[in-house]
Order: structure tokens, then sequence, then C-alpha cells
């Protein structure tokens, strides 16, 4: 039973006088905002579907009777990548399990069947990854009409057309050995589409011409990792310095900026040149959840060592080193390792590993309620008519009430999974380890 702790709504606010913030969340000027669930968080980059998108998702299903499957469909080799979904097709990318090959899927939504299925990179001799979590298939796909960009980390990055899928052009030029594996996902801008590599080696921003694929822009991390050994080599091949956050963007006093959580410290840079603007730093490192943004701040998820939340107040002040100024809260407890968090308005959503799902205030950081789900965690929360859906590893599907605060449906499929889910028409695509399979009621 979900354990909820009441807490008075508490009015914050920042007087400064200065120029106030706007979120980039659904920028109407960007394309991808026609499209459904452009991007792996969906439209508003912070797992909330669409209300016209949303209509009549169910929030129970069978796979054994059927019962809202509208199909399932097999996906060779793995990957943790997401589905994303536009123009009527589903996109999904995988990778054998040697990581040889990366590939591709575009899946008629309606129907399920396969229009296109490509191999997009070869390669001759990977690195291995080290561990059982990560796959050569983890960055998930970006949307916009007409286009879709799969990315693979250091192993490719290829525009294809979206009525055809033929590859439009690719790049693999940008280096950095990941050790572990690729996890960050690519981000749209204008015409640019923009990269985080933090391998072992290398850890740097990237910006691609969508158009061209040429590169525009790159700027590398700052940051004084602390990791060196007597021998003036980083201690752990620099395993420590290495991370899998897909970046935020968020206009600040008229400039957009990309907010990008790196190993050790945060950064905010100019999304049009790569300039770094700020830092914030922090113990940890591996940080995987995507930043999320509430009014004038930028919520921030540090890793998995120390594993810390903090909220960093953006005006027109944060600039240098902000640490000791800017970090409005911090906390240590209910902080994902994993999974992004999902914001229903002053209501910011953490989905812990271990299945606590957390509600805190996104203006404070104070807790407002949990509800234990039970099962390991690594699919983000996504948000659709006042619910939240949260798939863990081994295949169940809680679905939470955000009024009540309580769990009203558990589902349960075949296979676990460590992909966020898409909502789009209705319906809920979940990508499993194997399959990939629309949950919709039946006409």
């Amino acid at each position: 039973m979900p354990n909820l702790i009441s807490l008075a709504a508490r009015l914050f606010s920042v007087v400064t006088g200065l120029t106030v913030v706007f979120v980039l969340s659904l920028d109407p000027t960007q394309s991808y905002a026609q499209l459904p669930w452009p991007d792996k968080n969906g439209p508003t980059f912070d797992g909330r579907a669409l209300e016209e998108e949303a209509r009549g998702l169910p929030t129970a299903w069978d796979e054994k009777s059927g019962q809202n499957v509208a199909w399932k469909i097999p996906i060779e080799g793995q990957g943790h990548s997401s589905p994303v979904v536009g123009e009527g097709r589903v996109w999904v990318t995988s990778a054998t399990v040697d990581g040889k090959k990366q590939l591709v899927y575009v899946i008629d939504a309606a129907t399920g069947d396969v229009l296109h299925h490509k191999v997009v990179f070869e390669n001759a001799n990977p690195e291995p990854l080290g561990n059982e979590i990560n796959t050569y298939a983890s960055p998930s796909p970006v949307l916009e009409p007409g286009a879709a960009y799969v990315h693979f980390g250091s192993y490719g990055t290829a525009r294809l057309d979206a009525e055809t899928g033929d590859i439009v052009w690719q790049n693999r030029s940008l280096p950095a050995r990941h050790f572990r594996g690729p996890g960050s996902s690519p981000v749209l801008f204008e015409d640019l589409l923009i990269l985080t590599f933090d391998g072992i080696d290398q850890q740097y921003l990237a910006a691609l011409n969508k158009e061209t694929g040429e590169l525009v822009w790159r700027t590398d991390r700052s940051t004084d990792y602390q990791d060196l050994g007597p021998d003036g080599k980083p201690r752990g091949d620099g395993d420590y310095r290495k991370a899998f956050s897909t970046p935020g963007l968020v206009k600040v006093a008229g400039r957009t900026q990309v907010v990008s959580v790196g190993a050790r410290a945060a950064f905010g840079y100019d999304a049009r040149t790569g300039e770094e603007i700020w830092t914030v730093l922090h113990d940890d490192y591996n940080a995987a959840p995507r930043p999320v943004f509430y009014e004038n701040l930028a919520i921030l998820s540090t890793g998995s060592r120390g594993s810390a939340m903090m909220a960093v107040r953006l005006d027109e002040t944060t600039r240098g080193n902000v640490t000791d100024t800017h970090v409005v809260w911090e906390r240590s407890q209910g902080v994902p390792r994993l999974t992004s968090p999902a914001l229903v308005g002053e209501r910011l959503y953490s989905l812990y590993d271990n299945g606590v799902l957390y509600c805190l205030n996104a203006a404070t950081g104070e807790e407002m309620q949990h509800v234990r789900l039970g099962g390991n965690y690594t699919a983000a929360p996504v948000v659709a008519n006042g619910l939240i859906y949260c798939c863990n590893e081994g295949g169940r599907t809680s679905v939470v009430s955000i009024e009540e605060g309580k769990i009203v449906a558990q589902n349960t499929l075949e296979e676990g999974q460590r992909a966020t889910p898409a909502i789009a028409g209705g319906a809920l695509y979940l990508r499993t380890y194997g399959h990939l399979y629309k949950i919709a009621a039946a006409p």
C-alpha cells in the first residue's frame, strides 16, 4: 500500500528584477512540436503526453487473452532505446548482441507492419560493453516532419528520410571510448542536432548541421575530475568520467541553453555556439536522468555514486561556477540513478531504481507523497490523463493516479523492459527486451 505524506503546496518565488525564464518544452517554432512523441521523453521532454494523443489510452491489458494488445512484433537483436512516433510511424533502433550491426526499424503504427528494417552501421571490432545493463543501441532516435535522426554514440549518427527510410547522411567522425556502451540521446535545436559524448577518454558536446551532418561546434568539458592517481593517469582508466545523460533545452534571458549533466559537474551551454555559460560541481559520475525545468529552475540528477538531485536557479546572473550561489535545493533521498523524472505542474515524479515513486514539490524539493510499486526500474515514467505509467524490468506496468496517489492498475507482459514507453494516438508503445507492443483499446 502506498505511504502518503501530505504537504501543503508552498509558494516559491525569486525576486530578482531580471528577465523571466521561458522553458522550451514545447516551442511551436520547432518542427518536432507537430509530432505526437518525437523524443524519448515525449513532445515536452518531461514525460507528458499531449492531451489529444492520450485520449482513450487503456489502463488494463492482458497478453494471454489479447485484451487491448493491438499488435506485437519481434525486434532483432537488443537495445534499450525508446520508440518514437510521428507521421503514422514508430521508429526503433536495435543492435546485434556483439555490436557488429546497428539497425533501425520503421513500423506502421496502425497495423504493426514493418515498413523498413535496415542496417545503418557495421562495426568490425566494437568495444566490449563491460556490463550486462547497457547495449549497443541505447540512445533513442529523435524525429521531425520528414526526417529521423538515429545515434549510436561514437559508432555513428545518421539522418534518414521519414518516408523511404533511406539514409540521407552519416557521420562517424566523432570519437569517444564509451567503455560501458553509449547512452546519451540526440537533441534537435533549430538547424542543429546536438550530441553528447562522455567517454573515458574524451568528454564533450557537439552540434551537427542537421541538413548535412557536418560539425558546427564542439565544446569539451572543462571539468576537473579529481581522479588522477600517483602515476598521473585517471583512476579506473577514466571510468569515473563517464555519463549517459541526454541534455535539456531552456531559454534564459532570450538565449537558448543546452543544460547537460556530466560526471562531477553539470553545465549550461549556448545552444547556437556551444559556449560554456555556467557550471555546477557535484560528486557523482554515470549521470543518466535528463534535466527538467520548472519556472526558473533546472532540476538535475547527478549520477550513481552519491546520487543527488538539485535545482539550479537560472537567470542573467547564472554565469561561471554557481555551485555556491544558485543551487536552490538539493536532496539525496528518493533520487533516481537511471530514470528521468516526469513533471506535472509543480509535482516532480522521481522513480527510484527499487520501485518507489516519489512525488516532490518542484519548487522546494520536499516530498509530497510516495508510492511503493515494487521491482527494478530503468525506464522513465510517462504521464497521461492524470495517470503515471511506470514499467519495470520484470515486464510489469503500474498505473498510478496522480489525484489519489495510489496504484489503480498493474499489467504484466511476458518480457521485461528498460526502454521508456511512447504515447501517441490513444496507444501506449512498449519496447520489451525482444518485442514492440502497441497497447490500445479495441475499436
